[in-house]
């Protein structure tokens, strides 16, 4: 089966075929970072993590773009307000740029205790000014844009006469046109209230400021993605990805900067992964309904019954399609958690399967077959790592079996057995990306073990050997775990997470 990827451009799936035989260009939209990183994010970066992963694992090799915003992102779509960055650092007391290092590095950690993929590249806006001032001049040059009084605006209008607006967002253009030119008079300087910067005048208290052209500013937000796209990966490139919330303005934008500027269409497919809600709402830092991914991890907020580990928060993101929502509850991601460790006991214990010389059960070994297939299957059909983990739960259930009576597995030729182990650890570990995850409050709650460690540490203190004592106790706090004795003698333990 050949992959198909549901390209949002067509609005339909379309068979992938890169541009450059065994090479795929991919970009992907990335954070703002002027604050924390939260399910949404996570979401995002996840669902574009198995597309790498995919790609790789079927033999590609992957040049994948991320960036990050770090300057030119303001409050509204309409060019206006306060860039949030500033905003962050007025409020934090912060430089600018201390508030968007800060932030990056944060993503990134948390991005890497998601076991997401580093990108081959991950430009920032603030380094990439050159760039984004010579692309607004050739979209400047070629007639789609004007300049007012130190700021750049795309024109939407001109563009209009010459190519079709809203190929992506199916946003109509005279429906924009609707608002008449007195309902905009004064409100701003843009010849149409479409029009989007390209690049903003910065009045003499903004911070984040560089010389161009047209005096000192700094770039719009849509400009940095079609400048450093068309940098790293050219014009086009194969895939573009982003949260469905992107659609329009931002990638709207993109298409326009593209065949403005270089008279192509940026990229091939187009992809964007739906959102996570509360219950209904997009999850959002301006709605203020947001878990950061640090609270997920602690359990530190008030919409959290537990915390929950980053390979559950992981596999809860993965069981749905990316096209489809998200909607958060403890009750669906305590059963995430529930089916995350049945797929990881089968995982630790597969390697312990052994075949005979040939095949006996042949209706068992055609099941085996039939499920490997359906996980490539379900890759090929558009990424759909819901249907993958689902496949894996026929071949953990075949395995759980097979594990329990090694007569069954002698009805099972070397070769089943190794294509059922193969299949499972490369879905699990490498396309899907999972870890074998082991917290501590787990690993530990037999108590076994703390309970002949406790009967070592009273039998020291009975021999009044309080020197030992205290080194039991130092040496488990050094591995996170915390012993207190109280008033009856006895011991508790709490582990840090």
């Amino acid at each position: 089966m050949a992959l198909k990827i549901y390209n949002s451009f067509n609005s339909s799936k379309e068979e992938f075929k890169p541009i450059t035989d065994d090479h795929v260009g991919m970009y992907v939209c990335g954070p703002t970072v002027y604050g924390d990183p939260h399910l949404g994010h996570a979401r995002s970066s996840i669902c574009f993590d198995i597309v790498v992963r995919y790609l790789r694992f079927i033999g590609y090799k992957v040049r994948f773009v991320r960036n990050i915003t770090d300057v030119g992102h303001l409050e509204n779509d309409a060019d206006e307000g306060e860039d949030k960055i500033l905003k962050k650092a007025r409020i934090e007391q912060m430089e600018p740029m201390e508030v968007a290092q800060q932030y990056t590095n944060v993503y990134r950690k948390s991005m890497e205790q998601l076991n997401c993929l580093a990108p081959s590249i991950e430009p920032t806006a603030s380094g990439h000014i050159p760039d984004q001032i010579e692309t607004i001049q050739k979209i400047m040059q070629n007639g789609f844009a004007y300049e007012i009084n130190g700021s750049v605006y795309f024109n939407v209008n001109a563009y209009a006469n010459k190519y079709f607006y809203g190929q992506l967002s199916g946003r109509v253009l005279e429906e924009l046109k609707a608002i008449s030119r007195e309902d905009l008079e004064g409100s701003n300087e843009k010849l149409f209230h479409a029009d989007f910067a390209l690049w903003k005048k910065a009045n003499p208290q903004h911070v984040m400021q560089w010389n161009s052209p047209w005096g000192k500013g700094f770039p719009g937000w849509h400009i940095e993605c079609t400048a450093m796209s068309s940098k790293y990966l050219s014009i086009p490139f194969d895939i573009h990805g982003g949260g469905m919330d992107l659609k329009f303005p931002h990638h709207e934008a993109e298409i326009c900067q593209s065949l403005g500027a270089f008279n192509k269409q940026p990229v091939n497919y187009w992809m964007h992964n739906n959102m996570v809600t509360i219950d209904g709402q997009k999850m959002a830092k301006s709605k203020g309904n947001y878990i950061t991914l640090e609270e997920m991890f602690s359990g530190n907020n008030s919409l959290l019954a537990q915390a929950f580990s980053p390979m559950v928060v992981r596999f809860f993101i993965l069981q749905a399609h990316y096209r489809s929502t998200i909607d958060f509850s403890n009750e669906s991601l305590i059963a995430a958690e529930i089916a995350y460790k049945k797929l990881t006991k089968v995982f630790n214990q597969i390697n312990e399967l052994n075949g005979g010389e040939f095949t006996t059960n042949i209706q068992l070994e055609d099941r085996i077959k039939l499920y490997c297939l359906k996980c490539s299957d379900a890759m090929n059909d558009d990424f759909n790592t819901a249907e993958t983990i689902a496949a894996l739960f026929e071949l953990s259930k075949i395995s759980n079996v097979l594990l329990i009576n090694k007569e069954d597995q002698n009805q099972l030729s070397k070769s089943t057995i190794h294509l059922l182990q193969t299949t499972y650890q490369n879905y699990f570990e490498i396309v899907l990306g999972l870890e074998n995850e082991t917290d501590n409050v787990t690993k530990f709650e037999s108590n076994d073990l703390l309970t002949i460690i406790d009967d070592i540490r009273n039998e020291a203190k009975t021999n009044r050997n309080f020197e030992l004592a205290d080194a039991i106790r130092i040496k488990l706090k050094n591995i996170g775990i915390s012993l207190n004795d109280n008033k009856n003698g006895a011991t508790t333990y709490s582990f840090e997470q």
